[in-house]
């Protein structure tokens, strides 16, 4: 999908406001540079459309020298609003007797276009700030742990990161997920 071309330049003015105001998170590297990348992928732009509406609040936390793409994640101070009270993937979604939530955390990020955070991307995020002190948010899981009913899910207490596990249909009013996208 693409956006409106008013849809286009609030955004664009929006992130290119959040780069300046937090240069930490990506110290080197300059905003021309990263709006030239996303002006000429224009559905990368609907992507941080819907992390920045659901309020991910999407900041550039890396650059992959290799590839040249820019690493955009979720830097909103707690798990975004709009992705919370969600179960970890439609499998557990499914398996869910009562009380289903409305989504889940894989099939809306897909949606979006964007990947959940691994407990790697996880852990470098923290690096950057504090984040997750009042929520928690869905990582990555590996497949092994998935198949026995698990998820694993991060957040920050007491100044550490920790990586948890809970049954994968559990959905709670202060988990959500955090998702990455490379432009």
């Amino acid at each position: 999908m693409l956006l409106s071309a008013e849809q286009r330049e609030a955004l664009l003015r929006g992130l290119q406001g959040r780069f300046e105001k937090n240069m930490k998170r990506h110290s080197g590297l300059e905003w021309a540079n990263v709006q030239a990348r996303l002006e000429a992928q224009p559905e990368k732009l609907w992507s941080l459309h819907e992390m920045e509406r659901t309020g991910g609040e999407p900041d550039v936390i890396g650059h992959d020298k290799n590839t040249g793409e820019y690493i955009f994640c979720d830097c909103s101070a707690e798990s975004p609003q709009g992705r919370r009270n969600v179960c970890y993937d439609r499998q557990a979604q499914e398996a869910r007797k009562a009380n289903k939530p409305q989504n889940n955390a894989l099939d809306m990020a897909a949606a979006m276009g964007i990947e959940l955070l691994t407990e790697a991307q996880y852990r470098e995020l923290q690096k950057l700030g504090h984040f997750d002190t009042k929520t928690s948010s869905w990582v990555q899981t590996p497949a092994a742990i998935r198949k026995l009913g698990g998820a694993l899910f991060a957040d920050r207490r007491y100044d550490h990161v920790f990586v948890y596990h809970n049954g994968a249909p559990s959905y709670y009013s202060a988990r959500g997920f955090r998702g990455a996208l490379r432009v």
